[in-house]
């Protein structure tokens, strides 16, 4: 069983960092459990990071929870936490309960988390949380709005009344944390201070409680994709490429496959 949504709590209130990554398929998420992230997001950076898209928007939810069962499978003992996809709550109360009840039910996710903190957003939240599912708030740089925002832009303290508004909404309606996602590092700081839930920051400095990156971002497996706020980790896309490059030419070769690679037959006693 994996360890519940007041593991996060309780390192706030300890004062330990809270460390995340993303995951969409098994043999990531088995790693990450293995190194011991505390929590895994299955985000829905999965239409870039996988699929190749220039936006989060194409995600849906039947891609979601596909990859989020991935994940859980991979990650039986850690907290997974399915991302809401564009759509999949706009429209109603009813609809945001069906779908996030979908997370936990075909997904096996704990809990969902969705993005913007508006009246609307707040009482999906409440609606989500009242059917007994654990809910994340997201505030900041809205990737699902940029369609409204004009782009990915950076909230400065000039944004600080909305920002704080939203955010201590989200606490009032019991989100269990937030993702405060591209927030001038002094903001991130201070709305930390300011709400008893955990934070969890991407392009948000580092005051906040805890981080969150992509995890093909950090391990260096998105091209030239260089945000301000990512530190890459390892160049696993230079030396996947150079792995298969190396196959390709022994195959090429008639280098591989080689006498140990081979079945013989069996010899009948």
């Amino acid at each position: 069983m994996s360890k519940g949504i007041n593991s996060l709590l309780q390192k706030k209130k300890k004062g330990e960092r809270i460390v995340s990554l993303t995951a969409y398929d098994c043999p990531t998420a088995r790693l990450e459990e293995d190194a011991g992230i505390d929590f895994i997001l299955v985000g829905d950076s999965i239409a870039m990071a996988v699929f190749g898209e220039e936006t989060t928007l194409t995600a849906d939810m039947d891609v979601m929870i596909a990859h989020t069962r991935a994940v859980r499978r991979g990650a039986p003992g850690t907290l997974v936490i399915g991302d809401m996809p564009f759509g999949s709550y706009e429209c109603s109360d009813p609809q945001a309960v069906m779908n996030a009840a979908r997370f936990l039910s075909e997904g096996g996710a704990d809990a969902v988390k969705l993005e913007g903190g508006n009246s609307r957003i707040v009482s999906r939240v409440r609606a989500i949380i009242d059917s007994g599912i654990p809910v994340m708030g997201h505030v900041g740089l809205l990737p699902q709005s940029i369609r409204r925002t004009g782009g990915y832009k950076v909230i400065y303290s000039d944004m600080k009344e909305s920002l704080f508004r939203e955010a201590l909404a989200l606490q009032e309606a019991g989100v269990f944390a937030m993702v405060i996602e591209g927030v001038e590092e002094k903001l991130a700081g201070q709305l930390t201070e300011e709400l008893a839930v955990p934070t969890i920051g991407i392009g948000a400095g580092r005051f906040t409680d805890g981080q969150i990156l992509v995890v093909s971002d950090m391990l260096g497996m998105s091209g030239a994709f260089r945000p301000k706020f990512l530190k890459v980790y390892a160049n696993l896309g230079s030396e996947i490429s150079r792995a298969l490059s190396e196959y390709a030419e022994e195959v090429r070769g008639g280098l591989f496959p080689l006498e140990e690679h081979v079945y013989h037959a069996r010899e009948d006693k």
